[in-house]
């Protein structure tokens, strides 16, 4: 895949190492960065949380937010990069929680996936509304958007 690649070969021009922390995605994002050979050089480690108890375990989402605002929300999103980054030796970290489907609720519908996207400095989030093509291409979307947001971050 060449947009992983492209991250790889940004982050490595600026000695970034980079951290995913993936819900619906499961793992996807940084499957898709270690299939490049030479990928060792930035990728320090990735987090699959796809429950509620991982999310806080792992990564120190609080039960609150949890509560509060639910897995599919940009807070949580949020709370997934900086936990990420806490608990790895990256500099740059990408999250990722959604719903991938089949299901949703009127709230909450299929397709709707939150990023995260943090640095020591800064985290941005945003949600993408990938509608209801299916389970696989709302996956597939999500990571590439991920990685689209992981190498804009380190071209910045």
């Amino acid at each position: 895949m060449s947009l992983a690649r492209d991250v790889l070969t940004a982050c490595e021009a600026k000695g970034l190492r980079v951290t995913a922390a993936e819900s619906c995605t499961g793992g996807m994002v940084m499957a898709a960065l270690t299939d490049v050979a030479g990928s060792s050089a930035v990728v320090d480690r990735g987090f699959v949380t796809y429950t509620n108890t991982a999310k806080t375990e792992m990564l120190g989402v609080r039960e609150a937010t949890l509560a509060a605002v639910g897995a599919v929300s940009e807070e949580v999103a949020r709370e997934m990069a900086l936990g990420a980054l806490v608990n790895s030796d990256a500099d740059l970290a990408v999250s990722v929680t959604g719903i991938a489907g089949p299901g949703g609720s009127e709230f909450k519908p299929e397709g709707r996936v939150c990023f995260g996207i943090a640095t020591r400095n800064s985290c941005e989030v945003e949600t993408v509304e990938f509608g209801a093509p299916g389970r696989d291409k709302v996956r597939e979307a999500a990571r590439n958007h991920a990685l689209k947001l992981l190498l804009s971050a380190a071209s910045a």
